[in-house]
C-alpha cells in the first residue's frame, strides 16, 4: 500500500439472533421492476429486505455483489448473503443465495478476494488455475460474533463453509465487518475489522487468511455517537492513504451514516494525518451507508470503486414499498483531492451510466416532464439569489427541492414535502453539506431514479444521499421560483432501465 491512503467503517444496527434457514429466491421478472417507487437504475433485491452491500469483487469478467439479505421477509431477519454479478456493475444477474443463516448463526457483513496464488490452500486448481475466491464474513450467533471464511471454486456459483470455522473469535459479543486485502508492502493479508462499541479498528495479519495475528488498534477519533461498522481501508491517488468509517446513530443527517480518516498505512498500522477529534463526513445525506470498495479491480482499470446501501436504520424497516426493501447506490469512483481545508474525499458516478442515457439533452428553462429516471446538470452563479435549485414534483403537491444555498454555501436536499403521510417520524427532514464557490458558481449533477436521488456539487467534492417516497410518480421538474435566475442553467437526460434492457 502506497504512501496515503482511504480507509473506510460503516456500522449497520447490531441484531438478535433469529433462527431459520436460508433458501433461494426466485428469479425477477419484469413485473417487480415496474413497481411505483422500484429504481430503474440502482439495484435492488427481486424480494425481501436488503441491507449492507458485501464482498464487492471483480473476477473473470464480473464484478460480484453479495448483500444482506432476509429471504424471508420485508424486515430485518435471517440475514444471509443474497448474489448478483454484472459486467458493468449496471446491469444485474440475480444468482442464488451464496451464504445462507445455519445452526442459530446468521451471516453478516464481510468481503471477497481473490486467493490468487492458492495461500489458502482452499482452492482446488482446474485447468492449472491456482485462484479461487475466498469470503471473510462475521458469524452471528450463540452470543457472539466471530470471522470465518467460506470459498468458492466455480466462479461464485456455489461457497463451502471452511471446516474449521471460526477463524478469529474474541469471544465478543461485537465484534465483526472484516474486509480482507492483500498487503503488498508486508507481504500477507490484512483484515480490517471493528470493536463496535469501543470505536476501535482492529487490524490483523496472515499468510493464508486462516491463520491471524493481532497487528494493531487504530481509534477512537472522529464521530463516536455510535457504534463502527463495516471498515475499509485502501490507497488512493493524491500522496494519501486514509480511512472511513460510518456510524449509527450519530451521522451529520441523523441516524446512521459514514466518516473517513485520511493518513498512512505501513503494514501494520494506520496513523490519522488529521486531529483525532476532527470528523469527515462521506455523505450528507441520510441514507448512504455501510459503503465497501470492489475488491481486485485490474490494475488496468486504476479505479477505486465503492457501493453503499442507500437506507437509514431509523426507517429501513417502514419503506413504503410493496414487495422489497433496501437499494444499493450506484458505485463510484473514489480520489483524494487537494482543497483549502485539507485533502478531503471526492466520488464521482462511474462513466459507465453514460451509456444509459437515451433521447437527447434537454434544457430545463420553464417546467419540463421528468423522466423516471433522469441524470440532471445544473450549475448556480454566485449572484443567483439566496437559494437557487430545481423542485421535482407530481400533481399531488408533493415534491422535493434540490439546490444552492448562498450563505454558508451550502448544498441541500429538501424532502420534507416529498410525501403526504409520512411512513415514519424521522423521515421527513432537510440535508445540506458545505459547498465553495469555484469560478463564482457551483455546478451540481443530479441521479435521480424513483426513490432515490444522488446528488454531486463540484464534480463530488459535496455529496448528499437520499431515499424519497412520494405516494405518486415525480413526475415533473423546473427551477424554483418558476424560471432559471441568472446566472444559471439546467439540463436533464432520461437513463434507461438496466432491468428491461438485459
Amino acid at each position: 500500500m502506497s504512501a496515503r491512503a482511504i480507509c473506510l467503517l460503516v456500522m449497520p444496527l447490531a441484531a438478535v439472533v433469529v433462527a431459520g434457514l436460508a433458501t433461494d429466491p426466485p428469479a425477477a421478472g419484469q413485473e417487480p421492476y415496474r413497481e411505483p417507487l422500484r429504481p430503474r437504475v440502482h439495484f435492488t433485491p427481486p424480494q425481501n429486505f436488503m441491507n449492507d452491500p458485501n464482498g464487492l469483487v471483480f473476477y473473470k469478467g464480473e464484478y460480484h455483489l453479495f448483500y444482506q439479505h432476509n429471504p424471508f421477509g420485508r424486515e430485518w431477519g435471517h440475514m444471509s448473503w443474497g448474489h448478483a454479478v454484472s459486467t458493468d456493475m449496471l446491469h444485474w444477474k440475480h444468482l442464488p443465495i451464496a451464504l445462507g443463516e445455519e445452526d442459530g448463526v446468521m451471516i453478516f457483513s464481510g468481503s471477497v478476494v481473490v486467493d490468487w496464488h492458492n495461500t489458502s490452500g482452499l482452492c482446488a486448481g482446474e485447468d492449472g488455475d491456482r485462484s479461487c475466491l475466498v469470503a471473510v464474513y462475521t458469524g452471528h450467533g450463540h452470543g457472539k460474533q466471530t470471522q470465518n471464511l467460506a470459498y468458492s471454486n466455480d466462479r461464485g456459483r456455489t461457497w463451502t463453509k471452511y471446516a474449521n470455522n471460526p477463524v478469529i473469535d474474541l469471544n465478543l459479543e461485537n465484534f465483526r465487518d472484516p474486509k480482507a486485502f492483500w498487503d503488498e508492502l508486508s507481504r500477507r493479508w490484512v483484515l480490517v475489522t471493528v470493536l463496535a462499541e469501543q470505536h476501535k479498528v482492529r487490524l490483523f495479519g496472515s499468510p493464508d487468511l486462516k491463520r491471524w495475528e493481532t497487528l494493531s488498534d487504530f481509534g477512537p477519533a472522529g464521530a463516536t455517537g455510535g457504534v463502527w461498522e463495516c471498515p475499509d481501508l485502501f490507497p488512493l491517488p493524491v500522496d494519501g492513504n486514509g480511512g472511513d468509517v460510518d456510524i449509527n446513530p450519530g451521522a451529520v443527517a441523523g441516524g446512521s451514516g459514514g466518516q473517513y480518516f485520511v493518513g498512512r498505512f505501513d503494514g501494520t498500522r494506520f496513523v490519522n494525518d488529521n486531529p483525532p477529534d476532527q470528523t469527515l463526513w462521506v455523505d450528507y445525506g441520510k441514507d448512504f451507508y455501510a459503503t465497501i470498495s470492489f475488491s481486485d479491480v485490474p490494475k488496468s482499470d486504476g479505479r477505486r470503486i465503492w457501493m453503499a446501501w442507500i437506507s437509514n436504520w431509523l426507517y429501513a424497516n417502514d419503506e413504503p414499498t410493496e414487495t422489497w426493501r433496501g437499494a444499493q447506490s450506484l458505485p463510484r469512483v473514489l480520489q483524494l483531492r487537494r482543497l483549502p481545508e485539507g485533502i478531503r474525499l471526492v466520488q464521482a458516478p462511474v462513466a459507465e451510466i453514460d451509456g444509459l442515457r437515451t433521447g437527447p439533452e434537454m434544457a430545463i428553462t420553464g417546467r419540463a416532464t421528468l423522466p423516471p429516471s433522469a441524470d440532471i446538470r445544473f450549475e448556480v452563479g454566485r449572484g443567483a439569489g439566496q437559494e437557487a435549485g430545481l423542485r421535482l414534483s407530481n400533481a399531488a403537491g408533493e415534491e422535493i427541492t434540490i439546490g444552492v444555498r448562498a450563505s454558508g454555501p451550502e448544498l441541500f436536499v429538501d424532502r420534507r414535502r416529498s410525501r403526504a403521510t409520512a411512513a415514519h417520524e424521522a423521515y421527513a427532514g432537510r440535508h445540506a453539506g458545505p459547498v465553495r464557490w469555484r469560478d463564482e458558481r457551483v455546478t451540481v449533477r443530479l441521479l435521480f431514479d424513483r426513490s432515490v436521488v444522488e446528488v454531486f456539487a463540484n464534480d463530488g467534492e459535496t455529496v448528499i444521499t437520499d431515499r424519497v417516497y412520494p405516494s405518486a410518480p415525480l413526475d415533473r421538474i423546473e427551477w424554483l421560483g418558476g424560471k432559471a435566475p441568472e446566472p444559471a442553467r439546467a439540463s436533464m437526460w432520461e437513463l434507461r432501465s438496466v432491468w428491461e434492457t438485459r
